[in-house]
């Protein structure tokens, strides 16, 4: 009986004082998807830029949001673990796994995984939450089409980077995406429709996996703003659900899945990621 569960406790208020207590200037951001009813759907972005949504069906939009704030809680803490820090140690151990998974040179900067250990070390120190903020900036570029035609203007890779981990991500590179996606549904109509519909069922099945959400987010926002632009009349079905479907079998507790996050499968699971993206991303020049 003494014994607490998360989720009996305030856990909007237990995030809130997190983040409070790093300093952090940005505040915590919530977001209510549209719905007509339940179940509801709640995200919330991190200061850094993190998002996360309730991994639970939920039947209010309270508890959504009280479900998303444990999601973001819940990642936060297990964020400040040592074996979540990116040191020397780990940069060494990815870099080998890495090019003897795909006999490249790691030390070779003109190299996917050359560029991968440059970002590596220009974040030692950082959290790999951290790393993965900055990552999804180059995951939006290379889906928008952005990376592609900064090499064909022979952009450096390096200066590439350099200018968007500095820059960030913002409502003017958000805009700018859009009004591509808008030129090519002019190009080919029914396109932009199409594409929504993957990012959004993209990002119901990362929410309800538990997962860091910015990069399906950010997608189905852009789509978004791109058809609104359009002027197409579209009833916006990026957050429903069909309500005669429960997903109880995908209801892991959360403990469950942070219990079987060893530092060695935290190294790989991470390595993973993000070499696949700079593998994509950042193909030579």
């Amino acid at each position: 009986g003494n014994f607490v569960q998360v989720s009996d406790l305030n856990v909007v208020a237990m995030l809130h004082n997190f983040w409070e207590q790093r300093q952090t200037e940005s505040l915590l951001l919530y977001e209510s998807a549209p719905s007509p009813g339940p179940p509801y759907v709640c995200y919330v972005t991190l200061p850094g830029g993190s998002c996360f949504g309730n991994y639970k069906v939920c039947e209010t939009q309270a508890e959504a949001r009280r479900d998303a704030a444990r999601v973001a809680l819940m990642n936060s803490l297990v964020n400040e673990l040592p074996c979540r820090r990116i040191n020397p140690q780990f940069i060494t151990q990815s870099l080998q796994q890495a090019a003897a998974d795909s006999a490249v040179n790691a030390y070779d900067s003109s190299t996917s995984i050359g560029t991968y250990s440059l970002l590596l070390h220009s974040h030692v120190g950082k959290t790999m939450l951290e790393f993965q903020e900055m990552m999804t900036i180059f995951q939006l570029l290379q889906w928008n089409g952005t990376l592609k035609a900064l090499r064909e203007r022979r952009c450096s890779r390096q200066s590439v980077i350099s200018y968007y981990s500095q820059r960030g991500f913002d409502e003017y590179i958000r805009s700018s995406m859009a009004l591509d996606w808008l030129g090519r549904e002019q190009r080919s109509p029914g396109r932009l429709g199409e594409e929504l519909q993957v990012v959004q069922r993209e990002l119901v099945l990362a929410r309800r996996r538990g997962i860091e959400l910015r990069f399906y987010k950010e997608k189905t926002e852009i789509l978004s703003l791109a058809l609104s632009q359009a002027y197409i009349h579209h009833t916006p079905d990026a957050f429903s659900e069909a309500p005669g479907h429960t997903y109880k079998q995908e209801q892991l507790p959360l403990q469950t899945l942070y219990s079987q996050d060893t530092e060695s499968s935290v190294i790989t699971r991470v390595r993973i990621i993000v070499l696949n993206s700079v593998e994509i991303m950042l193909s030579p020049y």
